[in-house]
């Protein structure tokens, strides 16, 4: 059998990717290409929703998903625990599986992991990530998934240090970890974790050289494990994160979602602010 995918955000660089990826796999076919202006009527017949759009239009896709009764997976940035609990409820009563990647590939999954497993141990952590100028949403999907994870592995620590936040230039600060987002030319996708206690610090450093490269084992990966159903992706589940799929070895903490929050109409920029 196969199945039919609509990928909405088709013209964009990573919807680009996820189209090719499916119209190579077998058992699978490219049903319908959308962009971020398509109706959501496109959907009507698809098997399974791949959105790659933006902040600003991923919830509407989620949500005509949620209507139709189709699996979606959401690999667009900007969806922190807050903003994924405003579809939730929409996702469990449709009875649909939905996975929320905020990043495909297997190196930033298993940097994030790592961030989270020395988290107990350094007093002062901090993000830095680094995308092309086209990005438009910040802090990324892949750095406010990283502090939501570092935060819940500090449940016992309790937040990091992070003195002077009052001022701007300190970051955004995310689940309590200082978040610094840089737009520039001539990068595709960096993030550092810098972890510092007394006399030391440690860095853990991700790049993306090559996005198609990168992303398309983790596409695949994901593609199937919905298609199929394989055990934990079942109907009406919120799944988060590539590292929901992978034995990576490491344990990652239990998190807890926080209850919705006001997005202050900026789409994407949910990410909570706290004081450490």
């Amino acid at each position: 059998m196969t199945t039919r995918v609509a990928v909405v955000g088709a013209t964009g660089k990573l919807g680009g990717i996820i189209r090719d990826v499916v119209a190579a796999e077998p058992g699978f076919e490219v049903f319908a290409e959308l962009d971020s202006r398509s109706s959501m009527s496109a959907l009507d017949g698809a098997d399974l929703v791949v959105d790659a759009t933006t902040p600003a239009v991923s919830i509407d896709v989620v949500r005509a998903a949620a209507e139709r009764g189709i699996d979606v997976i959401v690999g667009t940035s900007g969806w922190s625990a807050e903003r994924i609990a405003r579809v939730r409820t929409e996702i469990e009563q449709a009875a649909i599986r939905a996975v929320f990647i905020p990043n495909f590939s297997l190196g930033s999954v298993i940097g994030s992991a790592l961030s989270a497993a020395a988290a107990p141990f350094f007093s002062s952590i901090e993000i830095i990530e680094a995308h092309r100028e086209t990005k438009i949403d910040s802090p990324s999907g892949t750095a406010v998934r990283t502090a939501e994870l570092i935060a819940a592995a500090r449940e016992d620590a309790g937040p990091v240090a992070a003195p002077h936040v009052d001022q701007r230039a300190r970051g955004q600060q995310v689940a309590s970890v200082p978040i610094h987002s840089l737009r520039r030319p001539g990068v595709v996708a960096s993030q550092s974790v810098l972890l510092s206690g007394q006399g030391e610090t440690l860095t853990l450093t991700h790049d993306t050289i090559e996005p198609a490269a990168a992303y398309g084992p983790g596409i695949r990966l994901v593609l199937g494990a919905v298609a199929r159903g394989v055990a934990g992706v079942d109907p009406g589940r919120v799944v988060i994160g590539l590292d929901s799929f992978l034995d990576i070895g490491v344990r990652l903490p239990a998190f807890v979602e926080p209850a919705p929050v006001d997005e202050g109409g900026v789409p994407g920029q949910v990410a909570r602010a706290t004081g450490a």
